[in-house]
């Protein structure tokens, strides 16, 4: 459909979709008040757009609308809260009205900050809808992560967000620069993050849902997104929740052998410092899109086909976190477990290098951000000549032992002064620890 005029805010994008007669539906909301309805509600014209709102707000009430079984903030309960309320209102309304109207379901199910602020404060938004009367229906799922400090904020953002979805999944889908900018209007990534997109039905024909996931990254409305093995774009949560960690950080253009050699040897050293782990330890491969150690900036089909790889050997995570340090707090949103970085020993030299902190007070701030909440750095082997080579046109304030060895290891590492006292603070704390050459 042709967008009507240019709405560009929220009060407008609701009204005009009130007015837009052809446009017609119900809103299911759990969890969040009804925000979003409330705006069509409250611009004028509703009746051209609001068949039916409803809050199954009780656990028993929406058990017995939308089925037991699913936990209550889930793809899996947002999905039957779509099937549900989409059949209902095209088997009420369809042969009164079905030739002339593009019907639509919108639901929401969250859960925002709780009194005491120790819950996790995420939802799944969705939008089934038609594109032309009589057609088949099309689908958008969001999951979402609210960031404002109040439940009644977290309510006013998921409002804006629901509004800018109706109205961008029927005026702003034909890219995914023009659907997303149209998705974060009035919103920032500080309000509110989104992390799964996914699209199905004939309005997003031969798109690919994961570049627009890509996209998201890129726009800087999410942090980080999660690939599971079968490379789907999934819920963080679902693959980190209270996982101990081991990431191995990298461009991965090529799958190489020590990849996963590196990772086994992480799960070993892991494993043998010899504490209690609630699950078991979870090797990840990060794609930081704008890495700080290199200009290399990815297209989508060359970012994906490197994601497709790494999952060979792991859960993949595409960030916009350029630095190591940065990491730590993302992943602490779903895990108090160990994290153990993993790296091999050109890293590790470049970590130590203070002008990639340029933005913080200094190094140390750096290497506080780093190895706080209980991370490490396992530093693993490289040949002399790859460590040579990686470092070639890098820092010049390390040099390695003399030592006739083919292989360089952490404590081969020689960093000028004042560097070399934080370094051995670092080893002797056992904050960076060298681990073996080990073949999975």
């Amino acid at each position: 459909m042709s967008e009507p005029h240019a709405a560009k805010d929220t009060h407008a994008k609701a009204l005009a979709i009130n007015l837009q007669a052809s446009i017609y539906g119900s809103f299911a909301e759990i969890g969040a008040g009804q925000e979003v309805a409330r705006w069509f509600l409250t611009v004028g014209a509703a009746s051209g757009t609001v068949a039916q709102t409803i809050s199954a707000y009780d656990k028993a009430v929406s058990d017995d609308t939308y089925g037991a079984g699913t936990r209550y903030v889930s793809r899996e309960r947002l999905l039957a809260m779509l099937d549900h309320e989409y059949k209902l209102v095209t088997e009420r309304l369809g042969p009164a009205r079905g030739i002339r109207t593009c019907f639509f379901a919108f639901a929401d199910t969250v859960a925002t900050r709780n009194y005491k602020g120790d819950n996790e404060q995420h939802g799944w938004v969705g939008l089934r809808f038609q594109t032309e009367p009589g057609s088949d229906p099309s689908d958008v799922l969001l999951h979402v992560n609210m960031m404002d400090p109040t439940a009644q904020q977290q309510q006013e953002a998921l409002g804006v967000l629901g509004v800018n979805l109706l109205y961008g999944a029927h005026h702003a889908r034909g890219s995914a620069d023009e659907f997303l900018a149209c998705l974060s209007d009035a919103l920032s990534i500080d309000r509110l993050e989104i992390d799964v997109l996914e699209l199905s039905g004939p309005a997003f024909a031969g798109q690919d849902p994961r570049a627009w996931c890509l996209e998201l990254v890129r726009k800087q409305m999410a942090r980080a997104i999660v690939f599971d093995h079968a490379f789907h774009v999934v819920e963080p949560s679902s693959v980190l929740r209270k996982r101990p960690l081991i990431i191995d950080r990298g461009r991965f253009d090529t799958l190489e052998r020590f990849h996963a050699d590196m990772l086994h040897a992480g799960d070993l050293a892991l494993r043998a410092e010899q504490i209690n782990l609630a699950r078991e330890p979870l090797g990840i491969v990060e794609i930081a899109l704008h890495p700080v150690l290199d200009d290399d900036a990815p297209d989508n089909r060359t970012l994906l086909a490197r994601v497709e790889s790494a999952l060979g050997l792991a859960p993949a995570l595409v960030t916009d976190l350029p630095e190591a340090y940065q990491l730590a707090p993302y992943l602490r949103r779903y895990t108090t477990e160990p994290l153990r970085l993993v790296g091999g020993v050109s890293m590790l030299a470049y970590i130590l290098q203070s002008q990639f902190y340029d933005a913080l007070v200094g190094l140390l701030e750096g290497m506080g951000k780093l190895f706080a909440s209980n991370v490490k750095f396992y530093a693993y082997p490289m040949p002399r000549a790859a460590v040579t080579e990686a470092l070639g046109s890098g820092p010049s304030r390390v040099r390695f032992a003399d030592s006739k060895s083919a292989v360089i290891g952490a404590d081969d590492l020689i960093l000028e002064p004042p560097l070399h006292h934080l370094y051995r603070y670092l080893r002797e704390a056992g904050w960076v620890v060298p681990i073996e050459v080990v073949q999975g």
